[in-house]
C-alpha cells in the first residue's frame, strides 16, 4: 500500500499529521502536535512514501463482523479489514499506526521512532503494541464491512477502473518527463505548519481580478504619463523582487515591504524613456530608431517642468547634432547608426532621468499602494467566507522547541480547509478542461495526470480526492494571475531544465530536490515553489528562501530576477556555513557579462565554489515555461538564446560525497546538448 499522508483535524485543535507506512522503506519520522479540547498529547508518526501514492477511501460503518474477520493477534495489533470501493478489493488498516496495506499484514517487526527513527536497529517485536488513548480521534473514523457478494468478484487494478479514478495510470502515448520514484535525501529540522488559509476558487478568482487591474493600471500610467508601454514582464519581475523582502499575508501580492519604493522597477521604466530601443540588424531600422529617439528626447525635455536649464541645453544640442548628421549621411553602415544612437543615449539619459524621475517614482508607489489595498480586500473576503463555515483565523502555531531532523516533507497548513465548491472536468483531445462558474481553465492531459500523482503522494487531508479538481483549478488560476494576460508574458520565469539534464544530475551528483520549481514543471516530487498554499497539496516544500536543509544534494535554477538570484546566493552560503553534513547545490543562472550581474560575481567569488562551466548559447535547451498549457504541446523544448553558467557550491562533506570530477562534468555537458535541433524554437534573451 502507498506511503501517503493523511491529515486529521480535531474540532477545536490544529492540524494532526499522520502517515501511511510502507513495509520495505525506512524513513525518518515527523512528530506533530494533536490538541484536544481538554489537554494535549504528542505522538510520533512514520513519514514514509511509496511509488504509487494511492490510499483507500474512508468507508462507512455497517457491521463489525467482516471488519474483525482477522486472527486475534492482528486484531490486538490494531489491524482491521475493509473494502476499497475505488479499487474494488479488500485492504487492511491499522487504527493505531494508520498504516494501510493491500496484502494481509505480517507481525514480527517493532519499531521505536524515538530511539531508532531510521529503523536501522529494529529488533523482532515482543508482541507489545501501544494502546491508544480515549481522546484518539483516529478511533472514530467510520468504516465499512466487506460486501460478501462483491468480495468474491475479481480484484481489479487501478488501471482497469473508469476515467476519473484517483491515481489511475494514464494511457497516453508519451514518455513522462518526471520521476516520482526518486526519494529525497534532503534533511531538515521539523517546523510548525504555516498559518495560511487553504485556497478556494472564489478567492482565487477575486485575487486574479485584482492582480489584472494592477497590471492594467501600470500599463495605463506608463502610457499616459511617459508615452511608453510598460516594460515586458516588468510587473512579474516586480512581484519577484518585492517578495524577497515582503512580510505580508498574501502569497502573491506584496503589502509589507521596506523600503516601499522598488528601485528596480523605477530603473526598468526609466530605461525605456523616452523610447524603448530594440536590437536590429537592418540599416533602415537603425536609422529610423535613431531619428525617433532624438525626436522623443527633444519633445520630452521641452515639456518637462523638472529638468534643469543646463540639462535642456545639453539634450537640445545633442539632438540637433543628430538631425544634422542624418541629413548629411544617407549611406552609412549599420555600425555607424548604432554607435551614434549609443552616444546620444549616453549624453541625454542623465538629464532625461532627472526630468522623469519623480513621475516614474509616483507610478511605482501607486502600484505598491494598490497592491497593499488589494491584499486587505483579499483578506477581508477570505475570512468572511471562512466565518460562514465557522472557521476562525486563530493564531500561528509556535515552532518546535527541540526540533528533530527529518527528511523534508510538503508544506502543512494550520488553518483547516473549508468545503470547496464543485469544479467540472472534461477531457477532450488530450486537453483537460476545468470549469468553475463559467470560467474554464485548460491544461495538457499528461500534466493533469501528473497533478493527480502529486496530489496522491502529498495531500494529507483529502484521501477521497473530493477537493482535487477545485485545488487544481485554484493552482491554474494562481499561476495564470502570476504569468499575466498578454501572450508569452511570464514564460521566462517558469523555464525548467530538460529531463535529460535532471536525470543526469540525479544519477551522477545525487540530486533529488529542485530549489525553484512548480507543480507544473517539477521533475522530482519534492521541490520548493513560490506559493505554499496552493502548491503544498502537490508536494511543494514552500519558498526556497524559507527552506533550511542541513544535508542533501540540490539543483537551483531561479527565475531571472537579479534581486532573487542575489538573495539565493546569500541563503545558500549561509546554509553551507551552518552545517557539517554533506550539502551540495548545483546552480544554473544566465551568463550575463555585459555588464556582469551581481549574482554571477558573488557565485564566482564564493569560498564554497568547487567548479563552474558554461553552456554556450544556442547549444542547450530549457523546457517551455508554459509546458502544462496546450499552446506548448508541440514545442516543449526551447533553445536558449544566452549562455548558462553552472556553478557547484558545496561544503567539504558535500564535495567529498558528490565531487564534480572532469568525467562527471562531461556527462552533464553531454546531457545538456540539443537532441533534436529542428524541433527547438528559440528562447528570448
Amino acid at each position: 500500500m502507498s506511503g501517503q499522508h493523511v491529515i486529521e483535524r480535531s474540532a477545536t485543535g490544529p492540524v494532526t499529521c499522520n502517515s501511511v507506512g510502507s513495509k520495505n522503506q525506512a524513513e525518518l519520522h515527523v512528530q506533530t502536535l494533536v490538541t484536544a479540547s481538554t489537554n494535549s498529547k504528542t505522538r510520533n508518526h512514520a513519514d514514509s512514501q511509496s511509488s504509487d501514492g494511492s490510499e483507500p477511501c474512508s468507508p462507512q460503518p455497517m457491521s463489525p463482523d467482516q471488519v474483525h474477520d482477522l486472527p486475534p493477534e492482528l486484531l490486538q495489533a490494531g489491524w482491521r479489514k475493509f473494502w476499497s470501493r475505488r479499487e474494488g478489493r479488500p485492504y487492511y488498516f491499522n487504527k493505531i499506526t494508520n498504516e494501510s496495506l493491500w496484502e494481509t499484514p505480517m507481525l514480527g517487526i517493532a519499531h521505536d521512532p524515538i530511539t531508532d527513527p531510521l529503523g536501522i536497529n529494529t529488533e523482532p517485536s515482543n508482541g507489545s503494541v501501544p494502546i491508544p488513548g480515549a481522546l484518539d480521534k483516529r478511533l472514530s473514523r467510520p468504516s465499512t464491512e466487506i460486501n460478501p457478494l462483491v468480495a468474491i468478484t475479481k480484484r481489479r487494478a487501478s488501471s482497469e477502473l473508469c476515467v476519473g479514478s484517483p491515481l489511475k495510470k494514464a494511457q497516453l502515448n508519451y514518455k513522462p518527463f518526471w520521476n516520482f520514484d526518486i526519494h529525497t535525501n534532503a534533511v531538515i529540522k521539523e517546523r510548525a505548519p504555516l498559518h495560511l488559509p487553504p485556497p478556494h476558487p472564489e478567492i482565487e478568482s477575486f485575487r486574479s481580478t485584482l492582480v489584472t487591474k494592477i497590471r492594467k493600471n501600470l500599463q495605463d500610467m506608463c502610457s499616459q504619463r511617459e508615452n511608453i508601454d510598460a516594460p515586458l514582464d516588468s510587473f512579474n519581475r516586480w512581484l519577484l523582487e518585492r517578495k524577497v523582502i515582503d512580510k505580508g499575508k498574501d502569497p502573491l501580492l506584496p503589502s509589507d515591504c521596506t523600503p516601499e519604493l522598488s528601485r528596480a522597477l523605477v530603473d526598468e521604466i526609466m530605461n525605456d524613456i523616452p523610447l524603448k530601443l530594440i536590437r536590429t540588424t537592418l540599416i533602415v531600422d537603425a536609422r529610423r530608431q535613431l531619428f525617433k529617439y532624438a525626436e522623443a528626447a527633444k519633445k520630452m525635455i521641452a515639456s518637462s517642468n523638472t529638468s534643469s536649464t543646463e540639462g535642456r541645453k545639453v539634450v537640445k544640442w545633442n539632438v540637433d547634432e543628430v538631425f544634422k548628421w542624418l541629413r548629411k549621411k544617407n549611406n552609412c553602415a549599420l555600425e555607424d547608426y548604432l554607435e551614434r544612437l549609443t552616444h546620444l543615449k549616453r549624453q541625454c539619459q542623465p538629464h532625461l532621468y532627472e526630468a522623469a524621475e519623480e513621475s516614474v517614482k509616483s507610478i511605482v508607489n501607486k502600484i505598491y499602494k494598490m497592491s497593499s489595498e488589494s491584499v486587505q480586500k483579499i483578506q477581508a473576503k477570505t475570512w468572511e467566507l471562512y466565518k460562514e463555515q465557522n472557521i476562525a483565523e486563530g493564531q500561528p502555531l509556535p515552532q518546535p522547541t527541540n526540533p528533530r531532523l527529518t527528511y523534508c516533507y510538503s508544506v502543512q497548513l494550520s488553518i483547516p480547509s473549508m468545503r470547496l465548491p464543485v469544479v467540472e472536468r472534461q477531457i477532450e483531445n488530450e486537453i483537460a478542461n476545468l470549469k468553475y462558474k463559467g470560467e474554464t481553465l485548460k491544461m495538457n492531459q499528461e500534466h493533469f495526470w501528473k497533478m493527480e500523482q502529486l496530489y496522491g503522494l502529498n495531500c494529507r487531508d483529502d484521501p477521497r480526492f473530493d477537493n482535487f479538481l477545485a485545488r487544481v483549478w485554484c493552482l491554474l488560476k494562481r499561476y495564470q494571475a502570476y504569468f499575466g494576460i498578454n501572450p508569452n508574458e511570464g514564460k521566462g520565469n517558469q523555464g525548467a531544465l530538460t529531463p535529460a539534464v535532471m536525470e543526469c544530475l540525479h544519477r551522477v551528483f545525487g540530486v533529488t530536490f529542485e530549489c525553484f520549481a512548480s507543480p507544473f514543471n517539477c521533475y522530482f516530487k519534492q521541490y520548493c515553489s513560490a506559493f505554499p498554499d496552493t502548491d503544498g497539496f502537490f508536494g511543494s516544500r514552500g519558498p526556497f528562501l524559507d527552506f533550511y536543509p542541513t544535508s542533501g544534494s540540490f539543483e537551483a535554477n531561479p527565475p531571472f530576477s537579479e534581486e532573487l538570484m542575489v538573495a539565493m546566493v546569500d541563503h545558500i552560503e549561509n546554509l553551507l556555513e551552518e552545517t557539517n553534513e554533506p550539502l551540495s547545490f548545483i546552480i544554473f543562472i544566465p551568463d550575463w557579462r555585459d555588464p556582469p550581474s551581481e549574482a554571477l560575481l558573488r557565485l564566482e567569488s564564493s569560498k564554497f565554489k568547487r567548479k563552474q562551466f558554461a553552456c554556450p548559447a544556442k547549444e542547450h535547451e530549457y523546457r517551455h515555461g508554459f509546458q502544462h498549457m496546450p499552446l506548448a504541446k508541440d514545442k516543449m523544448n526551447v533553445k536558449a538564446a544566452f549562455s548558462t553558467l553552472v556553478v557547484f557550491l558545496q561544503n567539504d562533506a558535500g564535495y567529498n560525497k558528490w565531487t564534480p570530477t572532469t568525467e562527471k562534468i562531461k556527462e552533464l555537458v553531454l546531457a545538456s546538448k540539443i537532441k533534436d535541433p529542428l524541433s527547438s524554437s528559440s528562447l528570448p534573451s
